[in-house]
């Protein structure tokens, strides 16, 4: 009896030790314990989930059958021959799970006559399969895949990173690789950001505000809700537009200071304002706009101009804009295709795509439709009780699920009276003479 008090005592404790191990340092407790006992049973169960998952092929191979008088299934026809062809079904080939911070990850050789569309189907069905948050299906290329998955939601709580120093790059939050979630204006100049209220939109706002704000850039505001949203930040912008017709002056400001910088450019042989000498660089401009969907809508047939004349400037400023240091953050609640052709054509301009959750499908579809469709039905799965998380297209041509950093307005307002004497006055970015500069630059040969 006492030895099995010692026994059930033993077990006890590596129980409670195991428990506390995996709670208070996870990822040690992965690597030595759950990594090998997942490699195990991933590889074990490869043949069954494949099967379940249909993703084998069948294939006729030889049997050796050591018996001449066996009786096969049907129980009527005898095996008369020792060789004998059967078609068996045959399952992708698949190397050995590698761990990762957040599950792991491994990768296959395809069948013949399969795609990674086929696996990306199946990636709900293999999640499910082996009990694991989510997997996710990527090709790097022709006949691989690479199956990554996550054992828990790495969303769930985020951590903030340190600031980025790096012009017009800000941290905004983590992905759902472990990896920061980085908005660089530099490599994506433009981007949509899509959200119903409560869904985290505005927080990314705050958050692009208070990592651009100590950077020597000029921020300008589109803020249709009449300045409730932008006002605060008012000490840090240089320029603030809160009703359409005041957008539609500081686009033509845009357009100007466009075609100035244009002739810079042209004059110094330079394709873009980072080509020139760095003292010489003029102060790069990013604009914020608030409820974009305000800029297309019209009460009456006495608007129809003004809304015309606004969505070919905002669309010129998003086509031309990019060489000449000019970059667009468009937000709202709903975008979709009724807002008219100026919605569309903007959208194709933005590379960078943003989308929490939304009210209704058209704006995830106007968001993300025309990228992989994997990433639509993601969007529109975002439960209401995780604010935050969104979806993300960027530069590497993939899509990720995302969660920003929780930045109060607070943060973002004190941000901007904290580096309100960075902010270039916009009388002096839309008034600055060139002709000093251009004296200074030799003209281009010709011929």
């Amino acid at each position: 009896m006492s030895d099995l008090l010692i026994v059930l005592t033993v077990l006890a404790a590596s129980a409670v030790g195991l428990w506390a191990w995996r709670r208070w340092h996870y990822p040690s407790f992965w690597l030595v314990i759950g990594y090998p006992l997942m490699a195990i049973s991933i590889r074990a169960s490869w043949r069954k989930v494949a099967l379940g998952c249909n993703l084998t092929k069948k294939r006729q191979r030889w049997w050796f059958t050591t018996v001449p008088g066996l009786i096969e299934s049907t129980g009527v026809v005898r095996v008369r021959r020792r060789f004998q062809r059967v078609s068996v079904d045959t399952k992708p080939f698949m190397w050995l799970p590698k761990p990762t911070r957040y599950g792991w990850r491994v990768t296959l050789h395809m069948l013949e006559g399969q795609i990674p569309a086929d696996y990306a189907d199946a990636a709900e069905r293999l999640a499910h399969s082996w009990g694991v948050h989510a997997v996710r299906v990527s090709s790097p290329r022709p006949g691989r895949v690479i199956l990554t998955a996550t054992t828990r939601d790495p969303l769930s709580r985020v951590e903030r990173f340190p600031i980025s120093s790096e012009l017009l790059k800000v941290t905004v939050g983590r992905l759902e690789t472990g990896a920061p979630w980085v908005i660089d204006f530099r490599t994506v100049p433009h981007w949509m950001n899509a959200g119903a209220t409560q869904s985290g939109k505005s927080n990314l706002a705050n958050a692009l505000v208070q990592g651009l704000a100590p950077q020597p850039v000029a921020l300008v505001g589109f803020d249709l809700k009449g300045g409730v949203e932008f006002t605060p930040y008012s000490p840090r912008l240089s320029a603030l537009a809160t009703t359409r017709r005041e957008c539609v002056g500081l686009l033509e400001d845009l357009e100007e200071l466009m075609a100035d910088r244009m002739t810079l450019c042209r004059t110094a042989g330079a394709r873009n304002i980072w080509q020139l000498p760095e003292d010489r660089q003029p102060v790069p401009v990013v604009v914020l706009v608030d409820e974009l969907a305000e800029l297309y809508l019209m009460a009456d047939k006495s608007e129809k101009d003004e809304v015309a004349k606004t969505s070919t400037a905002l669309l010129r400023v998003a086509q031309l804009g990019r060489a000449f240091g000019i970059y667009l953050f468009c937000c709202g609640q709903r975008i979709g295709s009724d807002l008219g052709p100026g919605v569309t054509a903007l959208r194709a301009q933005c590379s960078g795509r943003i989308c929490h959750r939304v009210n209704d499908p058209e704006t995830a579809t106007m968001t993300l439709g025309d990228l992989d469709p994997a990433a639509l039905d993601s969007a529109r799965a975002i439960p209401a009780e995780t604010p935050g998380v969104a979806i993300v297209a960027s530069q590497d041509g993939q899509w990720y699920r995302a969660r920003s950093f929780y930045v109060s307005e607070q943060a973002a307002e004190s941000a901007a009276h904290t580096y309100a004497d960075r902010a270039p006055s916009w009388a002096d970015i839309t008034g600055a003479d060139y002709s000093e500069l251009l004296g200074t630059i030799p003209e281009p040969r010709k011929g």
